[in-house]
């Protein structure tokens, strides 16, 4: 698979402000979105320019990323910030490759501590998975994702992570993982908790299977990040938004919130079914009638 740059452009109406795009040309066929017939990247581009202009009314450091399985756009891609809690992502899938673990089923105490890691983003858990596993698995996993500014730390919550390389593992992170454990992965990664469902779990597209993991400096304001997974068929797409310096976490929370609803915009969505006419209930109704007789 080869890659090539088809465009990189500086808006002079968005000083500091870069949005590129790449295409990678595959052998196989395309994946069209189901319902739609069509490739993802005819359908739908994130509104980069909506979601920068956005990111310069808000206080903080902001980065972010979106990548499809054609294309990648980033504002400050490969601006480095901490990991927070999204490095419990990593943190899982490595544990999950382990030898020792990924031929074999998960022991209940093994689940009893990856389950809440990610679902509930507990931080003893986290130590105690960073622990057995160490700082090299975590760089053995960058280094077979292909993340290109990524470093690890003695504090997990300090690895040092960019958005392109997320939405780098983020969108076929499936892949990466044991193939004994994918769908307990993936389970947890669809299963955070609802007090930890804000940013894209608040604007979450209907239609398409929501993925992913949130980290916080403590609630502090000082770290917000989300990393994101959407899925319905064969399309996918994968995002990123690192925020710091944010003041508070409810200030940061709604940053997330605001970046997601600009970058998803025209996202093709699962079409409502429409309300039964009354004509329609009489005609239920004398179907079941009918069956009961």
């Amino acid at each position: 698979m080869t890659a090539a740059a088809v465009a990189v452009l500086t808006p002079s109406a968005l000083p500091g402000a870069a949005l590129a795009t790449t295409r990678h040309h595959h052998v196989t066929s395309p994946c069209l979105v189901p319902g739609l017939g069509k490739p993802l990247d005819q359908l739908w581009r994130p509104n980069m320019r909506w979601a920068i202009r956005y990111a310069h009314t808000r206080r903080g450091d902001i980065a972010f990323a979106v990548r499809t399985e054609d294309r990648f756009y980033g504002y400050r891609p490969n601006h480095i910030e901490w990991s927070a809690s999204v490095v419990k992502v990593m943190l899982l899938v490595a544990y999950l490759d382990e030898p020792w673990v990924a031929g074999r089923n998960l022991r209940p105490d093994e689940k009893a501590v990856l389950d809440p890691m990610i679902t509930l983003s507990d931080n003893d858990a986290a130590q105690t998975i960073f622990d057995t596993i160490g700082r090299g698995a975590l760089q053995a996993l960058a280094g077979r994702v292909g993340m290109r500014h990524f470093a690890t730390s003695a504090i997990w919550g300090e690895t040092e992570i960019t958005a392109a390389d997320q939405t780098r593992f983020l969108l076929h992170i499936d892949s990466y993982v044991a193939p004994r454990h994918r769908a307990y992965a993936m389970h947890l990664l669809a299963s955070i908790v609802p007090s930890e469902r804000w940013g894209i779990g608040e604007v979450a597209p209907k239609g398409w299977r929501l993925y992913f993991k949130g980290g916080w400096g403590y609630g502090t304001g000082l770290l917000d990040h989300q990393v994101v997974l959407l899925v319905r068929g064969c399309a996918r797409v994968s995002i990123a938004v690192l925020t710091m310096y944010n003041g508070s976490h409810t200030y940061g929370k709604q940053t997330l919130r605001g970046i997601f609803v600009r970058l998803l915009h025209g996202l093709p969505q699962a079409t409502r079914r429409r309300k039964c006419l009354s004509r329609c209930r009489t005609a239920a109704r004398g179907r079941s009638s009918w069956r009961a007789g």
